[in-house]
């Protein structure tokens, strides 16, 4: 028998995705179930996604031609029809070379060429959803493909026939994330320690207002805080110079790789409402404060955060109503109450999903074609 990943017997999955952590990090989750159980992986992807795809577990990279447009730019959709023409053609003729036995896609504009491409040639496809909102590209593809799974219990701006066929499996979480969901939750008692995550989107609201917000908590509470802070690299010596201020012990950085053992030391999250974010911090049972991003298409980030908010497991503040002084009062409530907090946490952990990964490699399993 061949080992796993090896010999005849392996099935090829192309696994495409648009070049953010949102669309990259629930495709490795899936590609390394998929190498589990035998399967070889080639991922299409952006030059973008190169950043977050440096563990991922695809024995090749293909970059296709693709672009965005906005809309009412007549200019705009025009170049970016050529080059996802472009890309799609690039496609057919990767896939006619590798003959994939299914090609998932995870949505963003780099994964559109690959999708189609699929569509097209009449082989096997799954679309994932990560967000509780059908996204722009996966709307024009949905229909057409073979399968269709999403991580949300809801389905917004996809039809009835999307909707009446689509599988909840969740998000697919990073490996690294899966083990905090069975470590228990434990309430602050002396040292608070909180996580901000948000990266460039998040730069101006969630580098600047945590720590004015901090300096207006009382000095019992600023004396335990300790944080962790990612946000990008022109507001770091702003951010330090703010906390210091505060007398708040902070640790900032553009990105942090080690994120699970961040997340799972952290008494309380702070951050946007992405897919992955939510999903993550449910399956590591984490209170939160969460505020969406004002701009995300079809305010899908509200959406998002409906998950944990109707489980009472985050505290959410909209972008028009996220002060200093709001953001402190939110600080001052939780933080004062690690009853509340565990509470919180435990609420988290029951609407996370933690076997999404492998939910969704059952899918793509019975819908690939089979081994010859």
């Amino acid at each position: 028998m061949s080992a796993p990943g090896q010999g005849p017997a392996s099935r090829l999955a192309v696994l495409a995705a648009g070049g953010t952590g949102g669309h990259l990090f629930p495709a490795q989750a899936l590609a390394e179930t998929l190498a589990a159980r035998g399967w070889r992986i080639v991922l299409a992807t952006d030059e973008r996604g190169a950043q977050y795809a440096d563990r991922f577990p695809a024995e090749q990279r293909i970059a296709l031609s693709a672009a965005t447009f906005r809309r009412g730019d007549p200019v705009g959709m025009a170049r970016a029809g050529v080059q996802v023409a472009r890309g799609t053609l690039q496609a057919r003729r990767a896939f006619k070379a590798l003959d994939p036995a299914v090609v998932v896609g995870f949505g963003g504009y780099p994964a559109l060429p690959a999708m189609l491409a699929a569509i097209w040639s009449g082989r096997p496809t799954v679309l994932h959803e990560q967000n509780s909102v059908l996204g722009r590209v996966n709307r024009l593809i949905a229909p057409r493909v073979s399968a269709v799974a999403c991580a949300f219990p809801t389905l917004l701006m996809a039809s009835p026939q999307v909707k009446a066929r689509a599988a909840v499996v969740g998000n697919p979480i990073r490996p690294e994330i899966l083990p905090l969901y069975a470590r228990p939750y434990e309430a602050p008692t002396g040292e608070i320690r909180i996580l901000i995550t948000g990266g460039s989107q998040a730069a101006r609201l969630l580098s600047e207002l945590p720590p004015a917000a901090m300096q207006l908590l009382p000095e019992s509470l600023r004396g335990r805080i300790k944080v962790q802070q990612q946000t990008r690299a022109e507001s770091i010596e702003a951010a330090r110079k703010a906390y210091a201020e505060a007398m708040v012990e902070a640790e900032i950085a553009p990105f942090f790789r080690d994120m699970a053992a961040r997340l799972g030391a952290a008494h309380l999250v702070i951050g946007r409402a992405g897919a992955s974010t939510c999903c993550e911090t449910a399956v590591a049972g984490r209170p939160s404060i969460l505020v969406p991003l004002k701009i995300a298409a079809d305010d899908h980030q509200t959406s998002n955060a409906r998950l944990l908010t109707d489980a009472g497991a985050a505290v959410v503040i909209p972008e028009d109503d996220l002060t200093v002084d709001s953001l402190a009062e939110a600080l001052r409530t939780l933080l004062s109450d690690p009853r509340r907090l565990a509470d919180m946490a435990a609420a988290a952990r029951s609407v996370a999903v933690p076997d999404a990964a492998e939910r969704l490699a059952d899918l793509v399993e019975r819908t690939a074609r089979p081994s010859a």
